[in-house]
């Protein structure tokens, strides 16, 4: 895994619709994530929308993700969450079933679905992904959203 943040993109005048869902589990290293895109998407995309959807948990993540997708009126989705392995295969198993329904979603609608639904060992790998500037995975997939709207606004000319 990276140890640092992607380069930033070049700053964009578009006016683009941003939609964060975001798990209130594990809230404290969630709200980590959603502060640090939040920020970054406002940088890079100045007035552009950024809305806010909350879900109990990263399962519930892909539902409400699919739903938004299919309004197509959102540019990118960016989904977060924090997923903390115990002593069971759980986390293991919650995290590639995200992953596998973010992906199909993306695919079905033809809309950027960004994972930042992180799979991490402990607090600590939390509080580094989650908090720190350095290698924030929320300002990551900022970047990325922001990227990859401007991928597919090139193909669509």
């Amino acid at each position: 895994m990276s140890h640092l943040v992607p380069p930033k993109p070049r700053r964009n005048h578009v006016r683009r619709r941003f939609a964060l869902v975001a798990s209130r589990f594990n809230a404290r290293y969630v709200d980590g994530l959603i502060s640090h895109c939040t920020k970054e998407l406002r940088a890079l995309s100045p007035g552009s929308t950024v809305r806010l959807l909350r879900v109990p948990g990263a399962f519930e993540i892909p539902l409400v993700v699919r739903q938004v997708a299919a309004k197509r009126k959102t540019d990118a989705i960016i989904a977060l969450g924090v997923i903390l392995q115990g002593k069971t295969l759980h986390a293991e198993h919650l995290g590639l079933a995200v992953t596998n329904a973010l992906q199909q979603v993306a695919f079905e609608h033809g809309v950027p679905v960004i994972h930042a639904v992180l799979s991490l060992k402990n607090e600590s790998q939390a509080k580094k992904r989650c908090f720190d500037d350095e290698m924030n995975r929320g300002t990551e997939a900022a970047r990325t959203a922001v990227e990859m709207t401007n991928v597919l606004d090139k193909l669509r000319k």
